[in-house]
């Protein structure tokens, strides 16, 4: 029975080191994306804890605003009340939220920038329950110079997609190509995370094929968005802007907590 004891006893021993050192290993990473501390600080002073400050300014300024403004606009009204809304999530989004991954230029630049996602994110849960013509008179109420808006018609889309020419495929390399390269250039500078940065890029054709019954411009050939959008310009803008992070020694994001 001894013999057997001081056999299990190291064998325990192992697995609680190892899983000790597992737990670490996933607190340092989700620490890494979610508090990160902001290495080599030149000034103090923008890096200090200013909560009570930051909340006198921002309500003095909502009060000010609010009894010193013209109220006899109703949509005038409705607008600077969403402003305001918007103002102040934002700034309990500075004050709240977590530094994430980017600490330069500065933590709170990002926070603010993780509130507007988030509003984003709230605004779309909403239009998902309205209707076509309510999203319609929505958009016209926030910009009414869309009324007047038309799409360019005179181009074709999803039309003779069995005609698959090298005339036919370059004159589809346009504005948008380059953007699409560009665009996912930068995000991979963004992110650097292929995995993530590829299932953004297929999700995001998914939504565009989705949409194309509001959108005619969103509609393309599958050679179009299989193959120009998503593995050329997509892939070639992912692909540059991962090699741009290894020639510059750029820091690698892990991204652990996504999973």
């Amino acid at each position: 029975m001894c013999t057997e004891a001081l056999m299990k006893e190291p064998k325990e021993r192992t697995m609680s080191v190892s899983g000790s050192s597992l737990q670490n290993e996933y607190m340092d990473a989700f620490s890494s994306i979610n508090e990160r501390p902001v290495d080599d600080i030149s000034l103090e002073f923008f890096y200090k804890p200013h909560t009570i400050t930051l909340l006198a300014v921002s309500i003095a300024s909502v009060i000010y605003t609010a009894f010193v403004r013209d109220e006899r606009d109703i949509q005038e009204n409705i607008w600077s009340g969403i402003c305001c809304v918007v103002f102040f999530f934002l700034i309990v989004s500075v004050l709240t939220f977590p530094n994430g991954p980017f600490t330069r230029p500065h933590p709170a630049l990002w926070r603010i920038v993780f509130g507007m996602s988030v509003l984003y994110l709230l605004a779309l849960l909403f239009l998902l329950f309205q209707s076509y013509s309510t999203v319609y008179a929505i958009m016209y109420w926030i910009d009414p110079n869309l009324r007047n808006f038309h799409i360019d018609m005179d181009k074709e889309y999803a039309v003779n997609c069995s005609d698959i020419t090298f005339a036919r495929v370059w004159s589809h390399v346009d504005v948008f190509a380059w953007g699409h390269f560009l665009g996912w250039a930068f995000k991979a500078i963004l992110f650097r995370h292929a995995g993530l940065l590829w299932a953004i890029s297929i999700m995001w054709e998914i939504t565009e094929i989705a949409f194309a019954h509001l959108l005619p411009n969103f509609k393309e050939c599958w050679w179009d968005s299989l193959i120009l959008d998503v593995l050329i310009c997509n892939g070639l803008g992912i692909w540059c802007g991962l090699k741009i992070c290894k020639a510059l020694e750029m820091r690698e994001y892990k991204w652990v907590s996504i999973r």
